[in-house]
């Protein structure tokens, strides 16, 4: 990265400390006193304040309970969002047609993050403080979960996450129940490794989780003998990726590590198509395209190239099957599945398995009952870990086919303990 951009990533982080805004938000507002303080606080941010004991206004009286649904329907990001939403709500619509939690029917209060922080936090605290929802199901990039961390813990609410994240976080408020860093990016980078690749370019959007995942990919790459080629970032929201590609096609490096978000990745992967470029020659590794998105991309423009993920709609299981025809039945036979949604869809049952086990509502309870919960997912069978409130996963890798769909190429063969620190990796300890 050139001295001048990094540079001004340094002097944006100290200012104002805020992500790229998404496209159709592209006008920067004043970021609040509340963010600029979470991301001014960097990264690693490990949970180890008392619990706070902040009063809930959860109503357990009547023959509903109401949880949170947040996440972004309009903007940048809600090529990607939207349907994790649906699968939120297929889960509560399940959940309720057997019965509900404790005997209670789940009824959903909808919010749009509007794929902005700002907007995310503010909901989030109007979900906890006003709407008194038991739990919250929702964020996707790490500049919303960042925003909405404060509010969680200042409020005491439950915040389940499911996304893929960057690691070096923890929080007494927040089920991650996402891949963090070892469950996803260090299982691609062996593979990689294993398939001979010597080189990579580092292409992200230009926020918390690119930036951070990157660190953690020079890290690993310094102590495994590849080379980074380059390392450019766009704003989220970017269509011009023009100059980027030019650079990632001259570099000659032997992969694309890829963590653009949003609809920027249709921008970058049509100008590498433009470009001449081919997966069986420069190979694209992506953490955040999954089948949504590769729909909305066009297959003929990923043909071949690889994704890392926990879950892919072509798993062969009964549990999978089951969720993808629920699924398609709710919203369209041509519509996909994908591993935020599916985490999306887990969450709500792992709150549930969490609730019946604690026979309680209450957040405390919640939190010394969740260590040990299971839900036999549609990715494999999932458990919750008590300690740092992630949950055991399955790496995999898969490539995208021309219909559109992704199939595993490789998997961990087991699930993996989360270690969100990085603790178990010698060639990590300076990203503490």
């Amino acid at each position: 990265m050139p001295n001048s951009r990094a540079a001004r990533r340094d002097r944006a982080a100290s200012t104002a400390g805020t992500a790229r805004r998404r496209r159709l938000l592209a006008t920067v507002a004043a970021p609040t006193a509340v963010l600029s303080a979470l991301l001014l606080t960097g990264c690693g941010s490990r949970d180890d304040s008392s619990t706070t004991t902040a009063k809930s206004c959860v109503d357990t009286s009547k023959d509903t309970i109401k949880i949170g649904s947040l996440h972004s329907l309009t903007g940048t990001m809600a090529i990607s969002e939207v349907t994790v939403a649906n699968s939120t709500k297929l889960a509560v619509d399940q959940i309720n047609a057997a019965g509900g939690v404790l005997g209670k029917k789940l009824e959903i209060v909808p919010e749009d993050g509007a794929s902005d922080p700002k907007t995310f936090a503010e909901k989030a605290e109007k979900l906890i403080s006003s709407d008194c929802v038991a739990a919250v199901f929702g964020g996707w990039t790490s500049s919303s979960r960042k925003a909405m961390k404060p509010k969680f813990e200042s409020l005491n609410g439950l915040l389940f996450y499911p996304v893929q994240y960057e690691g070096l976080e923890d929080s007494k408020n927040i089920f991650y129940t996402g891949a963090t860093t070892n469950q996803q990016i260090i299982p691609a980078l062996d593979y990689l490794k294993q398939r001979g690749i010597t080189s990579l370019y580092l292409v992200g959007s230009d926020y918390v989780f690119p930036q951070t995942a990157n660190r953690e990919i020079k890290a690993y790459a310094a102590a495994n003998g590849i080379e980074i080629k380059g390392e450019d970032y766009a704003p989220l929201g970017s269509t011009d990726f023009s100059t980027i590609v030019n650079k990632v096609r001259n570099s000659h490096a032997g992969a694309v590590f890829n963590t653009l978000n949003g609809d920027s990745n249709v921008a970058f992967f049509r100008e590498y198509g433009n470009a001449g470029l081919k997966a069986a020659d420069m190979p694209v590794v992506s953490v955040s395209i999954a089948e949504e998105e590769a729909k909305g991309i066009g297959p003929q423009f990923l043909n071949g190239q690889l994704t890392a993920w926990n879950y892919y709609q072509t798993i062969d299981s009964p549990q999978n099957k089951a969720f993808v025809t629920a699924y398609k039945a709710a919203y369209g036979q041509d519509r996909p599945t994908s591993d935020p949604m599916e985490a999306a869809y887990t969450s709500v049952f792992l709150w549930k398995n969490m609730v019946e086990k604690a026979k309680s509502f209450a957040v405390a309870d919640i939190q010394n009952a969740a260590d040990g919960v299971s839900y036999d997912a549609p990715e494999g069978t999932v458990t919750v870990n008590g300690a740092n409130h992630h949950i055991t996963k399955t790496a995999r890798i898969g490539q995208i086919h021309d219909d559109g769909l992704i199939y595993t190429v490789w998997d961990s063969g087991k699930a993996i303990v989360p270690d969100p620190y990085l603790t178990t990796y010698d060639w990590a300890k300076g990203l503490k």
